[in-house]
Protein backbone atom coordinates (compact mmCIF):
# COMPACT_ATOMS: atom_id res chain seq x y z
CA UNK A 1 0.00 0.00 0.00
CA UNK A 2 1.26 3.33 -0.72
CA UNK A 3 -0.63 5.33 1.41
CA UNK A 4 -3.05 5.24 4.03
CA UNK A 5 -6.20 7.08 5.41
CA UNK A 6 -8.21 6.66 8.16
CA UNK A 7 -11.56 7.66 9.85
CA UNK A 8 -11.44 9.18 13.32
CA UNK A 9 -14.59 7.98 15.66
CA UNK A 10 -14.10 4.80 16.43
CA UNK A 11 -11.32 4.11 14.22
CA UNK A 12 -8.76 5.63 16.17
CA UNK A 13 -10.37 6.25 19.46
CA UNK A 14 -13.67 5.56 21.04
CA UNK A 15 -16.08 8.01 20.30
CA UNK A 16 -18.69 7.55 23.19
CA UNK A 17 -15.69 8.49 25.51
CA UNK A 18 -16.04 12.12 23.93
CA UNK A 19 -19.83 12.09 24.69
CA UNK A 20 -18.89 11.21 28.51
CA UNK A 21 -16.60 13.94 28.28
CA UNK A 22 -18.77 16.80 26.62
CA UNK A 23 -21.66 15.28 29.15
CA UNK A 24 -19.41 16.26 32.10
CA UNK A 25 -18.28 19.52 31.05
CA UNK A 26 -22.22 20.02 30.50
CA UNK A 27 -22.98 18.69 34.24
CA UNK A 28 -19.95 21.03 35.61
CA UNK A 29 -21.50 24.15 33.65
CA UNK A 30 -24.68 23.43 35.63
CA UNK A 31 -23.45 23.11 38.47
CA UNK A 32 -22.12 26.39 38.73
CA UNK A 33 -24.79 28.13 36.70
CA UNK A 34 -28.14 26.81 38.55
CA UNK A 35 -26.18 24.14 41.29
CA UNK A 36 -27.52 21.12 40.22
CA UNK A 37 -25.72 18.27 41.52
CA UNK A 38 -23.18 16.82 38.75
CA UNK A 39 -23.74 13.10 39.41
CA UNK A 40 -27.28 12.79 38.77
CA UNK A 41 -26.89 14.98 35.93
CA UNK A 42 -24.68 12.62 34.19
CA UNK A 43 -26.87 9.80 35.53
CA UNK A 44 -30.08 11.55 33.86
CA UNK A 45 -27.92 12.45 30.10
CA UNK A 46 -26.46 8.43 30.12
CA UNK A 47 -30.54 7.55 30.62
CA UNK A 48 -31.28 9.55 28.06
CA UNK A 49 -28.64 8.68 25.72
CA UNK A 50 -29.55 5.09 26.03
CA UNK A 51 -33.13 5.04 25.79
CA UNK A 52 -33.88 7.92 23.27
CA UNK A 53 -30.49 8.68 21.41
CA UNK A 54 -28.51 12.45 21.45
CA UNK A 55 -31.41 14.62 19.90
CA UNK A 56 -32.87 15.74 23.21
CA UNK A 57 -30.46 14.78 26.15
CA UNK A 58 -29.93 18.74 27.16
CA UNK A 59 -33.99 19.29 26.65
CA UNK A 60 -34.75 16.71 29.18
CA UNK A 61 -32.40 17.17 31.22
CA UNK A 62 -32.85 21.04 31.91
CA UNK A 63 -36.86 20.11 31.68
CA UNK A 64 -36.07 17.26 34.81
CA UNK A 65 -34.77 20.46 36.83
CA UNK A 66 -37.58 22.71 35.74
CA UNK A 67 -34.57 25.02 33.78
CA UNK A 68 -35.91 24.55 30.47
CA UNK A 69 -35.73 26.81 27.80
CA UNK A 70 -33.92 27.35 24.34
CA UNK A 71 -31.43 29.63 25.02
CA UNK A 72 -30.72 26.90 27.51
CA UNK A 73 -30.25 24.14 25.82
CA UNK A 74 -28.04 26.55 23.04
CA UNK A 75 -26.16 27.14 26.15
CA UNK A 76 -25.65 23.29 26.84
CA UNK A 77 -25.17 22.61 23.10
CA UNK A 78 -22.31 25.39 23.10
CA UNK A 79 -20.32 23.59 26.46
CA UNK A 80 -20.44 20.59 24.90
CA UNK A 81 -18.97 20.85 21.31
CA UNK A 82 -16.77 23.43 22.78
CA UNK A 83 -14.98 21.88 25.64
CA UNK A 84 -11.39 20.20 25.58
CA UNK A 85 -12.41 16.60 25.28
CA UNK A 86 -10.50 13.70 27.87
CA UNK A 87 -10.15 11.24 25.43
CA UNK A 88 -7.35 8.37 24.45
CA UNK A 89 -6.39 6.86 21.40
CA UNK A 90 -7.07 3.08 21.12
CA UNK A 91 -3.98 1.17 21.99
CA UNK A 92 -4.00 -0.81 18.99
CA UNK A 93 -3.83 2.77 17.40
CA UNK A 94 -1.14 4.31 18.64
CA UNK A 95 0.39 1.13 17.60
CA UNK A 96 -0.59 1.38 13.86
CA UNK A 97 0.78 4.92 13.42
CA UNK A 98 3.91 4.18 15.28
CA UNK A 99 4.31 0.91 12.71
CA UNK A 100 3.34 3.42 9.62
CA UNK A 101 5.70 5.90 10.77
CA UNK A 102 8.66 2.95 10.94
CA UNK A 103 7.70 1.95 7.44
CA UNK A 104 7.18 5.54 6.03
CA UNK A 105 3.79 4.76 4.81
CA UNK A 106 2.26 8.72 4.09
CA UNK A 107 -0.65 8.52 6.72
CA UNK A 108 -4.06 11.29 6.60
CA UNK A 109 -7.22 11.77 8.32
CA UNK A 110 -10.67 12.01 6.60
CA UNK A 111 -13.50 12.27 9.34
CA UNK A 112 -16.88 14.33 9.15
CA UNK A 113 -18.82 16.62 11.54
CA UNK A 114 -19.02 19.96 13.20
CA UNK A 115 -15.50 21.03 11.74
CA UNK A 116 -14.76 22.77 15.86
CA UNK A 117 -15.79 19.48 17.61
CA UNK A 118 -13.46 17.09 14.54
CA UNK A 119 -11.03 20.06 15.39
CA UNK A 120 -10.60 19.71 19.59
CA UNK A 121 -10.93 16.16 19.17
CA UNK A 122 -7.82 16.02 17.04
CA UNK A 123 -5.85 18.34 19.15
CA UNK A 124 -7.02 16.72 22.05
CA UNK A 125 -6.02 13.57 20.58
CA UNK A 126 -2.14 14.48 19.39
CA UNK A 127 -3.47 13.93 15.83
CA UNK A 128 -2.61 17.23 14.10
CA UNK A 129 1.18 17.22 15.92
CA UNK A 130 1.34 13.33 14.78
CA UNK A 131 4.99 12.73 12.97
CA UNK A 132 3.29 10.13 11.07
CA UNK A 133 0.45 12.12 9.81
CA UNK A 134 0.85 14.43 7.01
CA UNK A 135 -2.91 15.86 7.18
CA UNK A 136 -6.31 15.91 8.90
CA UNK A 137 -9.12 16.08 6.53
CA UNK A 138 -12.09 17.65 8.42
CA UNK A 139 -14.57 16.86 5.47
CA UNK A 140 -17.24 19.66 6.45
CA UNK A 141 -14.78 22.44 5.90
CA UNK A 142 -15.35 21.50 2.57
CA UNK A 143 -18.99 21.90 2.31
CA UNK A 144 -21.75 19.63 3.92
CA UNK A 145 -21.66 18.00 0.47
CA UNK A 146 -18.27 17.07 0.41
CA UNK A 147 -18.25 14.69 3.55
CA UNK A 148 -18.98 11.43 3.47
CA UNK A 149 -19.85 9.32 1.24
CA UNK A 150 -18.29 12.43 -1.00
CA UNK A 151 -14.76 11.65 -2.42
CA UNK A 152 -13.93 14.64 -2.56
CA UNK A 153 -11.31 14.52 0.49
CA UNK A 154 -9.84 11.40 -0.76
CA UNK A 155 -9.51 12.99 -4.34
CA UNK A 156 -7.54 15.82 -2.72
CA UNK A 157 -5.11 13.17 -1.27
CA UNK A 158 -5.07 11.69 -4.23
CA UNK A 159 -3.76 15.13 -6.34
CA UNK A 160 -1.00 16.03 -3.15
CA UNK A 161 0.21 12.90 -3.20
CA UNK A 162 0.28 12.18 -6.62
CA UNK A 163 -1.25 8.39 -6.99
CA UNK A 164 -4.42 6.72 -7.81
CA UNK A 165 -7.17 5.62 -6.01
CA UNK A 166 -6.19 1.92 -6.22
CA UNK A 167 -2.84 3.04 -4.39
CA UNK A 168 -5.13 4.75 -1.18
CA UNK A 169 -6.55 2.37 1.68
CA UNK A 170 -8.91 3.81 4.06
CA UNK A 171 -10.12 2.15 7.19
CA UNK A 172 -13.38 3.30 8.56
CA UNK A 173 -16.53 2.11 10.80
CA UNK A 174 -19.43 2.90 9.36
CA UNK A 175 -20.85 1.05 6.42
CA UNK A 176 -23.80 3.52 5.98
CA UNK A 177 -21.18 6.45 4.45
CA UNK A 178 -17.53 5.29 4.95
CA UNK A 179 -17.44 3.27 1.86
CA UNK A 180 -19.89 3.34 -1.07
CA UNK A 181 -18.63 6.32 -2.67
CA UNK A 182 -15.42 5.79 -3.01
CA UNK A 183 -15.04 1.93 -3.67
CA UNK A 184 -16.34 2.36 -7.38
CA UNK A 185 -13.31 4.73 -7.89
CA UNK A 186 -10.68 2.02 -7.16
CA UNK A 187 -10.09 2.89 -3.17
CA UNK A 188 -9.09 -0.01 -1.44
CA UNK A 189 -11.47 -0.25 1.77
CA UNK A 190 -11.29 -1.74 5.09
CA UNK A 191 -14.00 -1.62 7.44
CA UNK A 192 -12.76 -1.79 11.56
CA UNK A 193 -15.89 -3.92 13.40
CA UNK A 194 -15.79 -1.66 16.47
CA UNK A 195 -18.02 1.24 18.14
CA UNK A 196 -21.94 2.19 16.93
CA UNK A 197 -22.00 0.13 14.16
CA UNK A 198 -20.15 -2.76 14.74
CA UNK A 199 -23.51 -4.82 14.38
CA UNK A 200 -24.73 -3.30 11.27
CA UNK A 201 -24.73 -5.08 8.03
CA UNK A 202 -25.16 -3.59 4.21
CA UNK A 203 -25.63 -4.82 1.27
CA UNK A 204 -22.33 -5.32 -0.76
CA UNK A 205 -22.01 -1.80 -2.36
CA UNK A 206 -21.45 -0.04 1.50
CA UNK A 207 -19.81 -2.51 2.55
CA UNK A 208 -16.07 -2.55 2.66
CA UNK A 209 -13.68 -5.12 0.30
CA UNK A 210 -12.58 -6.89 4.27
CA UNK A 211 -12.85 -6.31 7.73
CA UNK A 212 -10.90 -6.42 10.96
CA UNK A 213 -11.46 -5.96 14.38
CA UNK A 214 -8.73 -4.76 15.66
CA UNK A 215 -5.95 -2.17 14.10
CA UNK A 216 -3.21 -5.19 14.93
CA UNK A 217 -4.99 -7.62 12.10
CA UNK A 218 -3.52 -5.06 9.06
CA UNK A 219 0.02 -6.60 10.40
CA UNK A 220 -1.36 -10.33 9.63
CA UNK A 221 -3.20 -9.72 6.35
CA UNK A 222 -1.70 -8.62 3.48
CA UNK A 223 -4.46 -6.25 2.49
CA UNK A 224 -3.03 -5.28 -0.64
CA UNK A 225 -3.40 -8.51 -1.95
CA UNK A 226 -7.03 -9.38 0.13
CA UNK A 227 -8.45 -6.38 -1.49
CA UNK A 228 -9.44 -7.00 -5.04
CA UNK A 229 -8.93 -4.62 -8.00
CA UNK A 230 -11.59 -3.00 -9.66
CA UNK A 231 -11.79 -0.65 -12.65
CA UNK A 232 -12.13 2.91 -11.39
CA UNK A 233 -15.22 4.80 -12.61
CA UNK A 234 -14.78 8.61 -13.29
CA UNK A 235 -15.36 10.98 -10.93
CA UNK A 236 -15.62 15.07 -11.69
CA UNK A 237 -16.16 17.84 -8.51
CA UNK A 238 -20.11 18.55 -8.23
Amino acid sequence: MKIVVFDLDDTLYEEITYVHSGFYAVAMYLLERFDLPTDESMKIMLSVLKSKGRGQIFDSLLSHYGKYSKANVKECLSVYRSHDPQIHLYEDSVKCLEQFQKMGTPLYIVTDGNKWVQYRKLQALGLYDHPAIRKCYISRRFGIKNEKPSPYCFMQICAKENVKPSDVVYIGDNPHKDFVGIKPLGFKTVRILRGGFADIQKSAEFEADITIKTLDELWKKEITHAIPNRQPLGWQKS
